[in-house]
């Protein structure tokens, strides 16, 4: 860069800084020339400043540079910070040298000022371009903070961050929505869950957690599904639903705490200044009950299948909040949850939702080695091809329980986004690859 360093960013400049030289970096957001004065805001990844070139101050040839300046050109520009009450923020930089990184071409495919909307399409066509419109990223700002907040949170409670493998040998909880991968002439696939080696984890770590990118080949495509997922897993051993479900609501409620402590600007922005913490505990109603519900609003859904989506926006509307659904029945539920001793056709299973959006599922797992295997029989598995898992109960596996929250659901929650896709840098689906 030739000598110059970056000296300040946007948002560390203001009025008190009159008269001091500052050098700042980052891209044009916008260009007024008037002949005699030329004004651009530069922007960088905390904010924008308004650069004022009056011709008669910085000289024919520096004003010359900055006339030919465009949008989105990457540039550096060396100035002094000047009070000035009618400027945004109450002062302007007076620029003594700009330097032009690089030029962008013409006509961009969006326009990054955010003046002239883009379809979603169009705007994840050129997802690059997309972020830098301010509102834009200040989703994902949210989200490093949504990350930290979780890290910090189940850290605390005592859970050890851990890895598991994405290339596996076997359906981690059955069905045809996976992934096939070639993994040196076998075949394997992606994983679609941790569920297996989390609760196999339990037995050494006790409590652990995962944040990791999951695949699924499912061919819905909805405004809240897509193929690639980051999920956020626990397990804990020594625990039932109920434990867990504590944990759960506890976490969201630490989330939202520290993304209102945190994240004021990028609220703003995103028109949120009003999000608050929910108050724990959350509702719990049973399947039994969310039915009675559902029936009573003209859904006719049979006792044992999942409740569909009309069903659970007409459930939604009468609770627009946090709330679980408890209590379902064994069979709607995957092997390794625990069927309730009292009534073995329900299960010791919970979903999170917020309003009819499923955000987490989780429950107390199967932890005794034969009833694991009649229940991977009744779903119509091969216990043989959960070998290795199956090892893991000879060695006394402890009662546990865990669940899954999906990220983007639960950044859709916080940022009041009503399509997944909004909420993820590049997101895939049956219809995107690109980019």
């Amino acid at each position: 860069m030739r000598g110059l360093r970056r000296t300040h960013y946007t948002d560390q400049l203001g009025p008190e800084l009159d008269g001091q030289e500052v050098v700042l970096m980052g891209w044009v957001k916008d260009i007024r020339d008037l002949g005699k004065i030329c004004f651009f805001v530069l922007k960088d990844a905390r904010g924008t400043v308004q650069v004022t070139a009056p011709k008669a101050v910085v000289g024919e040839e520096l004003y010359r540079v900055i006339s030919d300046l465009g949008r989105q050109y990457c540039v550096a520009v060396r100035g002094v910070v000047r009070a000035y009450p009618e400027a945004p923020g109450g002062f302007e930089v007076i620029p003594r040298e700009v330097r032009v990184f690089s030029r962008a071409s013409y006509p961009l495919p969006i326009d990054p000022t955010g003046r002239t909307p883009a379809e979603l399409d169009v705007r994840l066509n050129a997802r690059v371009l997309d972020l830098v419109k301010e509102d834009v990223r200040a989703i994902f700002t949210v989200q490093h903070e949504v990350l930290r907040a979780v890290r910090d949170f189940l850290s605390r409670e005592g859970f050890v961050e851990v890895f598991t493998p994405k290339i596996i040998a076997t359906a981690t909880e059955g069905g045809a929505a996976l992934f096939p991968v070639d993994y040196f002439g076998e075949r394997a696939f992606l994983a679609q869950s941790p569920q297996l080696y989390k609760e196999e984890l339990t037995l050494s770590f006790e409590r652990v957690f995962e944040i990791a990118p999951y695949f699924r080949a499912e061919e819905s495509h909805t405004r809240r599904h897509l193929s690639e997922f980051i999920m956020i897993d626990i397990e804990a051993a020594f625990a039932d639903a109920e434990d867990v479900m504590d944990i759960l609501e506890r976490l969201i409620k630490h989330v939202f705490e520290a993304v209102k402590e945190r994240c004021r600007r990028e609220l703003k922005l995103l028109g949120r200044e009003d999000l608050e913490a929910p108050e724990v505990p959350f509702e719990r109603i049973t399947y039994d009950e969310a039915l009675e519900v559902v029936r009573a609003e003209g859904f006719d859904v049979p006792w044992g299948e999942d409740l569909p989506t009309p069903a659970l926006r007409a459930l939604g509307a009468k609770k627009p909040g946090f709330y679980f659904i408890t209590d379902w029945p064994t069979a709607s539920k995957p092997f390794y949850i625990k069927p309730r001793e009292d009534r073995p056709e329900v299960c010791e299973a919970f979903d999170l939702m917020h309003g009819w959006l499923e955000l987490a599922s989780g429950g107390t797992r199967v932890n005794d080695k034969e009833l694991l295997i009649r229940r991977l029989k009744e779903q119509g598995l091969n216990p043989a091809s959960f070998e290795h898992h199956l090892k893991a109960f000879d060695y006394g596996m402890p009662p546990h329980a865990g669940w899954a929250i999906g990220l983007a659901r639960l950044m859709m929650v916080i940022t009041g986004k009503q399509n997944i896709r909004e909420v993820v840098l590049f997101p895939r689906d049956k219809f995107r690859l690109v980019p």
